[in-house]
């Protein structure tokens, strides 16, 4: 490295690179002066492009390149000239993963070791990225590269996420020059809550939008324009969409290409992909297949109707994948285009945790039911199910099809302590530094190790300072030396994961493991002492490649001694303490938030896309909403003030001429109370909630005043407890995303005038 750097003359172990010395010679006059230009930085001679692509909730099984039913044409392309690693790991999580990708350090280092809209005030969990921790863009666009990011983010601290910034720790403050996607956990696919670099923006509202084919068209036009200016310049383009996590979003010509294909049900399609992966080599001969866990049913004990829902729920599943596989698909034929893809490195990492088991034992139409812990019948999903794909559901398939989807393993995303949350294919291609094709790789390694690799590759070391501060150790390890060497030893010895207690050690082919004391399809877990309590469990996964035979009872001391190694990786890396809650952790109040403190706020027209995390926390108390306007002669219905969308939230708003205040619970019920016709001049319009008290999501009694007279009241039987929406926002005179209300039209501007809007929080 040191050599090299001497070769292209640039130190790069500081970033940024000192701009060169002045060589020229400076006079009285330009005539008797000597021009010169400070050198500009360049990427190392041959450095490769470097296309970078993970998913969401992709489960191990559900790729045709890996022996699953889901036809990814651009992943099945790259893996027959690529090659197929078997043993790559994530963390289990959405936000912890994409933390440990970018910047090659893990979860807990990075201060993720939750997602963001549940950290906490500790130093593995607070959710603030340490500056010691660069990421691989900071890296490369220090050293010549453009570098971009599309799709989704869910890395900026939730209190953080608004137009209030600060915007550091946004893509566009870690190194990407440009940013186009989402910053929260998921969006819908057809009104999605996006962002370029860090400016709100809305989609255009037409009814063959899809957010999958908006970034690719968006990737594909930056990769064709950074060719055509600048040809020897490389770039790095991360390419992460969200679709086949919640909500499950696909053109309805896609879904019905899958009609009737897993009519067969989960048991049978585990089994099916068990067999498909042995016949191509994915996993070694006597591979068992772990069984089905007893919580979830068995596909054959189910009746008529559910086997006809569920079977649809895995087709919208699979038209989402196969959906935006294909996009990927278009960005690669368009490196191909510029001449540029046999010296681009792609990583193609098949999700960024296990498929998620989130969606209950019977499917979800609308995911925010399960963070609210709300029960939803199943005659009501049933009647509905022809929606499901489209922009009236927020859906999600049920739990079994995730755990079909991670076969040959056990459990799902969450559940870090087995592979099946943590174990996702990867796929890398390179024919210019790469002579293998289509082969299998089977090295232990995990998502950290992508950052080393990619230095590795293009020739950079890891820098010692970054913007003036010094670098902490990166934390993964390359795996280029098994490029070409199949049958080379592993470089990660060792490996530990965590994720809301549960947890694992990986150390030279064995692996301990805790026992999930909850299943993952629980929206609201027990407390309980996560370090006592808990069992565990032992593996040769050397011998044992699905984690099928638990050894524990056979070999304690090997047990005690990765146990003991567990603890002590735990407080290396910050991963202390262990904590199993969940969706109690989603209250705003425990993060700092712009509204500490505070109780009363005022706010004007057009303040929109206010995430939850900033806006006042209306949940589970009583409070006051006035709005201060001016109705006109003309056209009077318009929106006031709204927080959610259409699976979920309230608004108060003008229709019809008369004030009306909604609340919609998780897309199940709604509650509308009203008031007269308003005549034009100014009205103070007040809604007033007296919450019932005695926990989470109960109801209470609503009121609503113009000009201080009474004109409405009624009852709102219950409320969400715990999180109106992962991506609809707190808008004033205008509704960003989707209605609250199926009765209005978004963005249902208000047209007169909106001179403030004022909350009052009580208890």
């Amino acid at each position: 490295m040191a050599q090299d750097m001497a070769e292209d003359q640039w130190d790069r172990s500081v970033l940024p690179i000192p701009m060169t010395e002045f060589k020229g010679h400076i006079g009285l006059r330009t005539a008797e002066s000597a021009l010169d230009f400070p050198r500009q930085v360049t990427a190392p001679e041959g450095a490769p492009n470097i296309l970078l692509i993970m998913p969401d909730d992709v489960g191990f099984g559900a790729p045709t390149a890996f022996g699953g039913p889901v036809p990814t044409e651009a992943y099945d392309r790259l893996a027959e000239d690529g090659l197929k690693f078997t043993q790559m790991h994530t963390t289990a999580l959405c936000s912890p993963t994409r933390a440990a990708l970018i910047s090659g350090r893990n979860h807990h280092s990075n201060s993720t070791g939750v997602i963001m809209e549940i950290g906490t005030g500790f130093p593995g969990y607070n959710s603030l990225m340490p500056k010691e921790n660069g990421t691989i863009a900071e890296i490369l666009k220090g050293n010549g590269y453009n570098t971009a990011w599309y799709g989704k983010n869910h890395n900026v601290p939730d209190w953080q996420s608004s137009q209030a910034g600060p915007f550091d720790l946004w893509p566009t403050g870690l190194g990407f020059e440009q940013f186009f996607g989402f910053i929260g956990g998921d969006t819908s696919q057809f009104t999605p809550a996006i962002f370029d670099g860090t400016k709100p923006i809305e989609p255009p509202n037409t009814e063959d939008y899809h957010l999958d084919e908006d970034m690719a068209d968006r990737a594909i036009n930056y990769i064709r324009e950074q060719h055509a200016l600048a040809p020897e310049k490389p770039f790095f383009v991360y390419y992460a969409p969200g679709t086949s996590h919640a909500p499950h979003h696909a053109p309805q010509e896609w879904i019905d290409r899958f009609k009737g294909q897993f009519d067969m049900g989960w048991d049978a399609m585990r089994e099916q992909i068990h067999a498909n992966m042995l016949e191509k080599g994915i996993i070694p001969e006597g591979t068992a297949l772990t069984p089905r866990p007893a919580q979830l049913r068995a596909w054959d004990s189910l009746n008529d109707q559910q086997k006809e829902l569920y079977a649809r729920m895995m087709e919208v599943y699979a038209a989402a994948l196969a959906h935006m596989d294909h996009q990927i698909n278009r960005i690669i034929d368009a490196i191909e285009e510029t001449g540029e893809l046999d010296n681009t490195l792609v990583i193609y990492l098949m999700g960024d945790n296990g498929a998620s088991a989130e969606g209950s034992p019977d499917g979800l139409l609308n995911e925010m039911t399960f963070f609210n812990n709300i029960a939803v019948p199943f005659e009501e999903t049933y009647a509905r199910m022809d929606e499901l794909g489209g922009p009236n559901t927020f859906g999600h398939f049920p739990s079994a099809w995730a755990h079909a989807m991670n076969t040959p393993f056990q459990w799902t995303k969450q559940v870090a302590s087995h592979f099946g949350g943590t174990r996702n294919g990867m796929i890398i291609r390179w024919p210019a530094g790469i002579k293998a094709k289509g082969e299998v790789r089977d090295q232990f390694h995990h998502v950290i190790d992508i950052m080393p690799t990619i230095l590795e590759a293009v020739g950079l070391p890891a820098p010692t300072s970054i913007n003036g501060v010094a670098q902490s150790p990166i934390e993964g390890t390359s795996m280029m030396y098994a490029f070409d060497n199949a049958d080379a030893d592993s470089t990660r010895r060792t490996q530990y994961f965590e994720m809301m207690g549960n947890r694992a050690i990986y150390s030279d082919g064995w692996v301990a493991t805790t026992t999930p004391p909850e299943a993952p399809w629980i929206s609201v877990t027990q407390k309980s002492d996560v370090i006592n309590d808990w069992a565990w469990e032992l593996y040769n996964v050397e011998e044992d490649f699905s984690q099928s035979r638990n050894l524990a009872a056979e070999n304690p001391e090997k047990l005690k001694e990765l146990q003991l190694l567990f603890y002590g990786e735990a407080a290396k890396y910050n991963v202390l303490p262990i904590d199993n809650d969940k969706v109690t952790r989603l209250d705003v109040s425990l993060r700092p938030s712009l509204t500490e403190g505070r109780s009363e706020f005022t706010y004007y027209d057009n303040m929109t896309r206010i995430p939850e995390g900033t806006a006042p926390d209306f949940k589970n108390k009583s409070h006051t909403i006035t709005a201060h306007v001016e109705i006109g002669s003309g056209e009077t219905d318009g929106m006031l003030v709204t927080q959610g969308g259409r699976f979920g939230g309230w608004a108060l708003y003008v229709l019809g001429g008369k004030p009306v205040y909604t609340y919609n619970v998780a897309n199940l019920e709604r509650y509308n109370i009203e008031g007269d016709t308003l005549p034009p001049g100014k009205h103070t319009i007040r809604y007033e909630f007296e919450y019932d008290g005695g926990g989470a999501g109960k109801g209470g009694n609503g009121k609503l005043f113009v000009n201080d007279e009474l004109v409405g009241e009624g009852r709102v039987e219950r409320t969400m407890g715990y999180r109106i929406s992962l991506d609809e926002t707190f808008d004033i005179g205008s509704d960003a995303g989707e209605p609250v209300s199926e009765d209005y039209h978004v963005p249902f501007d208000f047209p007169g005038k909106l001179e403030r809007v004022e909350v009052k929080l009580g208890s």
